[in-house]
């Protein structure tokens, strides 16, 4: 049975934006028991007529007390209160049982899903299954789909000053499987690869069952430490870095460093990858160009991804690859061909050529901006010590003691924070805690949370 869509308000004079304000005072109607666990929702579409606003906006209002566990989708059968809502026997406290693949607060490695403009992006789809022919239902070209290398190599080029030919261009099913593509066409078992120290963790195994050699490289203020790199690894044919912003210190490849790094792969014959996962967000400052743009000597493979900038369940990457290298990576592919569905492909495509993602990049940023900031007062209202960063979707924040032992205590109660000695190949520094801002859509929000983890830590 649907219930009442209750007294609902929305003006826009509000501080809020309308979406939280409609999730607002739905989360306030089942807390106060008007609207009741398993009851049904009015559609969006019937509820955005009653309220005047646009359906889009009761999407996102549905979408994020969905991600909060309040409310659950039932397909076509529409939206309804979570069944798992408990009152006490006063009707004032509430809990809700996470859905499984929910968001957790400061969960990392996620963009701000409320701020995806799903309307568009099932537009562009519906669009694009409407105008396949029967040859879109034939073996797609093993390197990824045209008209989405064309679109990425338009968009490299007056975004990033990265001059490529869409042939340059490999389309892949996710940051790792471009790795395996590199990796199976490029490296031989005993080739040394730097990895930043502290860097991304989750790649590591993938460069040990290569029969790689792993070389810890130290970073400090200025990105990694190329210099000792080449002192200790000289010989090494790998370097993979985060030069725009580290990760997960946040620091950027200074420009000697940068110079030295291509000198040395010039020199050594060797190969950089450019990991270049969240370059479109930089709140303060201009951004360094890519190493990519300043390859001369064409040895840096440039790797990007969709799973940052749009949602990571697109599982679409990409690698620019040096024009000498093309033939090597086309034969390579057409044994590890793209795995990606080509109407997802397309949809991208179209996502860009048509301005979309410029849009979504912009809004992003704004928002991305006011969410860090309202994180960090919380915090330090809570008296933490956050590490100072000029752009990324995460953050550091200093801890006095084990961060293991902290990150336990922090996910038994719920939190999605990471300790940084997990990072680490060598464990010797000063440990933190790791936590992303990207889905905390409102002050009291991050207020709450910087409240629940230090209520974790004593």
């Amino acid at each position: 049975m649907m219930q009442k869509s209750t007294s609902l308000t929305v003006t826009s004079h509000h501080t809020q934006p309308r979406y939280q304000q409609i999730a607002r005072q739905l989360k306030q109607a089942i807390k106060s028991g008007e609207l009741v666990a398993g009851g049904r929702l009015p559609s969006s579409r019937t509820l955005s007529l009653e309220l005047g606003v646009a359906r889009g906006t009761v999407e996102n209002a549905y979408a994020e007390l969905v991600a909060q566990g309040w409310l659950e989708r039932r397909g076509q059968a529409g939206t309804f209160v979570s069944p798992s809502v408990k009152h006490d026997a006063c009707g004032e406290s509430f809990t809700a049982a996470q859905p499984q693949g929910a968001l957790r607060p400061f969960q990392m490695g996620l963009p701000a899903l409320d701020l995806f403009p799903r309307a568009i992006w099932a537009r562009l789809m519906g669009r694009r299954l409407r105008q396949q022919s029967r040859f879109d239902l034939m073996l797609p070209e093993s390197s990824g789909e045209a008209s989405l290398k064309q679109a990425i190599a338009d968009y490299l080029r007056f975004s990033r000053s990265i001059d490529c030919q869409p042939e340059q261009i490999f389309i892949t099913s996710g940051f790792q499987a471009g790795i395996a593509l590199v990796l199976s066409t490029l490296a031989r078992p005993g080739d040394g690869i730097w990895l930043e120290d502290p860097g991304y963790r989750f790649i590591r195994p993938d460069f040990a069952r290569a029969g790689l050699q792993i070389r810890a490289i130290p970073v400090d203020d200025g990105g990694m430490q190329v210099e000792h790199g080449i002192r200790h690894f000289p010989d090494a044919r790998f370097a993979l870095l985060t030069p725009a912003h580290q990760s997960p210190l946040g620091v950027a490849l200074s420009l000697p460093r940068r110079h030295a790094l291509l000198e040395w792969a010039s020199r050594e014959q060797s190969w950089i990858i450019e990991d270049d996962y969240d370059s479109e967000f930089r709140y303060h400052g201009k951004p360094f160009p890519p190493l990519k743009s300043l390859d001369s000597p064409q040895r840096v493979i440039y790797a990007g991804t969709f799973s940052k900038s749009m949602f990571p369940a697109l599982r679409v990457a990409w690698l620019v690859v040096p024009p000498h290298a093309v033939d090597d990576f086309q034969k390579q592919a057409r044994r590890q061909p793209c795995t990606a569905p080509v109407l997802i492909q397309q949809a991208i495509a179209d996502f860009l050529r048509e301005g979309h993602f410029w849009r979504h990049l912009k809004k992003m940023r704004q928002c991305y901006a006011e969410r860090r900031l309202w994180l960090e007062e919380a915090l330090r209202e809570q008296g933490f010590a956050v590490i100072p960063q000029e752009g990324g979707i995460q953050m550091v924040m200093e801890v006095e003691g084990d961060d293991l032992i902290l990150e336990g205590k922090a996910r038994a109660a719920g939190l999605a924070v990471q300790a940084l000695s997990r990072w680490r190949i060598e464990k010797v520094a000063r440990g933190g805690l790791l936590l992303s801002f990207t889905n905390i859509s409102s002050r009291e929000m991050a207020q709450r949370y910087a409240l629940q983890l230090r209520q974790a830590l004593k």
